[in-house]
């Protein structure tokens, strides 16, 4: 299982949401490319960064700073928020992002997610939002009607092999995961499912391996040090 630091970014800092409440945010450091460095000297190989200010607005005011992350060069870095068209897709795969994640875009137009799929292959990745099994987009401001476990099974029949499943209940609470939700998703054949939310404890770490989840994403833990992240990638791969 491969780990990813998340570094989620608001005003060109890195923060951490809870619930995906942009009124909860708390702010870890203003400098996010320190960040990813001491992500590295942990032993990471991945990192997972998201433009806050793109999922709520639809702006790339903080696509600078991403291209810093990108050129700071060393992990395989994947990158959503607010990409819902296709030059944005080109922007970050150009600036040299080895993934870019469609959220909103994909929920609202699935056709165009199938497009970049097959277009930009393994280099497009789904990012299902949750909350009681449902979707939510604009920034987790706006809970749709979508069975969110239908809507992954969909995206593996067209064409796209990668699913961030992210449980907003929750996410950022250090609480534990939704353990459940992802054994239904492993299921799901020829779906690289990557969890997402209250990911806090080795245990937490040990049981996605043992159900087979793809990566996972820790966040809010790692920067309070209830994780350590070096620990938490050496588990992942069963070290």
């Amino acid at each position: 299982m491969e780990i990813f630091p998340a570094i989620d970014i608001l005003g060109g800092k890195a923060v951490r949401l809870t619930q995906g409440d942009y009124e909860r945010s708390e702010i870890f450091s203003s400098r996010p490319v320190e960040v990813m460095r001491s992500f590295k000297a942990s032993g990471a190989r991945n990192l997972h960064v998201v433009d806050l200010d793109g999922a709520k607005d639809g702006k790339t005011s903080n696509f600078p700073m991403i291209e810093q992350l990108v050129a700071e060069g060393g992990l395989f870095i994947e990158v959503g928020g607010g990409i819902r068209d296709e030059e944005r897709v080109k922007n970050y795969l150009n600036a040299g992002a080895d993934r870019v994640i469609l959220g909103t875009a994909a929920v609202k137009n699935f056709d165009f997610a199938a497009e970049m799929a097959a277009k930009y292959p393994h280099k497009i990745a789904v990012g299902a939002d949750a909350k009681d099994g449902r979707l939510a987009i604009d920034g987790w401001r706006t809970i749709t009607d979508i069975d969110a476990f239908e809507f992954c099974e969909r995206c593996v029949n067209n064409g796209v092999d990668t699913v961030i499943f992210t449980d907003i209940s929750t996410d950022g609470m250090v609480s534990g995961t939704n353990l459940e939700a992802f054994e239904r998703l492993v299921k799901i054949n020829g779906l690289n499912v990557i969890a997402s939310g209250g990911i806090s404890s080795e245990d937490d770490i040990t049981a996605l391996c043992e159900i087979g989840v793809h990566g996972a994403i820790i966040g809010k833990a790692v920067y309070k040090g209830l994780v350590d992240l070096s620990r938490a990638v050496k588990l992942a791969q069963g070290d």
